[in-house]
């Protein structure tokens, strides 16, 4: 994204492909656009995907395909990249990632979401580990037992998939976003 519909023009920012954006402004093939994040900032038009609002084509429909892509990425508390991510910023990635934009934390993904009954939790859903309403983890469930997500457990530090038994970490809820 650039200060002005210029390739000269310096860069303020990036967005990302399948990154919902608001296109306030058309000019000579630039379009004015701001992030959901408030942004504002110039991209040429072609790089927009026609009637969605979104730059560039999203690479994933399922947030957990997203997440499986950081498989490996070292733990970082605070880190959204696959140089280093956390929980939470591993389910605001993946979402991001297929277009759809959730809350960074997991207090605040666990404000987001549904509770849901243990009977009704489907793969992609979220296991929310913490006092309620103080989520301090948060993982996608893959079914089966086990979970995906970014830990910095002593010995692993790393984007796992593992069994949930693995995690010490109690209580656990059971989370849906309808924003799925």
């Amino acid at each position: 994204m650039r200060v002005a519909p210029d390739d000269s023009s310096e860069q303020v920012t990036q967005a990302l492909a399948g990154e919902p954006l608001t296109v306030e402004e058309r000019r000579d093939g630039w379009a004015r656009i701001r992030t959901a994040y408030g942004y504002p900032g110039w991209l040429r038009e072609e790089v927009l995907v026609a009637g969605t609002g979104t730059f560039g084509a999203s690479p994933f429909d399922d947030p957990v395909e997203a997440a499986r892509t950081y498989l490996g990425a070292p733990y970082e508390w605070g880190g959204m990249t696959k140089r280093g991510i956390d929980c939470s910023g591993l389910v605001h990635m993946a979402y991001r990632q297929t277009g759809r934009l959730i809350p960074r934390d997991a207090d605040q993904q666990e404000d987001a979401a549904t509770e849901i009954d243990e009977s009704d939790v489907r793969p992609g859903d979220l296991v929310c580990f913490g006092d309620p309403g103080a989520a301090h983890h948060i993982a996608f469930w893959l079914g089966g037992g086990r979970i995906l997500h970014a830990t910095g457990r002593e010995g692993v530090n790393a984007v796992v998939e593992e069994p949930l038994e693995n995690v010490d970490e109690r209580p656990i809820r059971w989370l849906r976003l309808t924003n799925r």
